[in-house]
């Protein structure tokens, strides 16, 4: 077993207990809310994968910067632009749905075009695009310079998503934690199963990228040595054709 593998697995195994201590505290320890009632819950996932998601699309976006200036390291920074982009959106997703769900129980609805949830599905859709694109070149390297400059443009929408309930008049409630004004509005084990969460997520962000561009780097050679073989048999059908003629 390889260093590499060896270190992924590690980090597997805490993801998965760390998750195991967040899934017991949220549903067993932790109080309901006075106001929410145990519909807070959902925010143990909503706000972990929110974050996490947002940590994903930055490093997609940091990533994508270094495969533009550091030329001979391009393919590497570019596969980890793309696994990260890739779970970014999977957390994104969860996040939609984990917000729906809060939603159904404190609005009513599954839906509103709020100004919050309007701009995150619209950053979700923006990546699943960016997701798009990168299948649309065989070439990895035309693949990682068309990619890298979208992705710095859509993270420019994170701010947005983020400062959207302070721009606008929005639905969606303020950080509870993260808030302007430095009060934390959890007490102590809710706060602390919170944080963990986040933990728990991120340990699951790094697992689920090392996996990712490994298998992007092995299709990247399948792709090239497909290539190479099917140049080099056109090239002998050509000199046959010559040959004969």
């Amino acid at each position: 077993m390889t260093t590499g593998t060896a270190t992924t697995r590690v980090i597997g195994w805490i993801a998965i207990l760390t998750t195991a201590w967040v899934v017991v505290s949220a549903f067993f320890l932790t109080p309901a809310d006075v106001i929410q009632g145990d519909s807070v819950r959902i925010m143990y996932v909503h706000v972990p994968t929110a974050w996490i998601a947002y940590l994903a699309f930055v490093i997609t976006a940091v990533a994508s910067g270094c495969s533009l200036v550091r030329k001979h390291r391009t393919l590497g920074f570019d596969r980890v632009a793309g696994a990260s982009a890739e779970v970014g959106v999977l957390f994104m997703a969860m996040t939609l749905i984990t917000g729906s769900l809060w939603g159904r129980l404190t609005w009513g609805t599954f839906w509103q075009w709020d100004p919050r949830l309007t701009t995150t599905l619209f950053l979700f859709v923006t990546y699943v695009g960016y997701l798009a694109i990168r299948r649309v070149d065989v070439d990895p390297v035309r693949r990682a310079r068309r990619s890298a400059v979208i992705a710095l443009l859509a993270v420019l929408e994170i701010p947005l998503v983020h400062f959207s309930v302070v721009l606008w008049r929005s639905l969606h409630q303020e950080a509870s934690v993260l808030n302007t004004d430095g009060d934390v509005r959890l007490d102590g084990l809710m706060l602390f199963t919170l944080f963990s969460g986040v933990v728990a997520f991120t340990l699951m962000f790094v697992w689920l990228v090392m996996h990712r561009q490994r298998l992007t780097a092995l299709s990247d050679v399948e792709r090239v040595v497909g290539l190479d073989a099917s140049i080099a048999a056109r090239r002998a059908e050509h000199a046959g054709g010559v040959r004969a003629t």
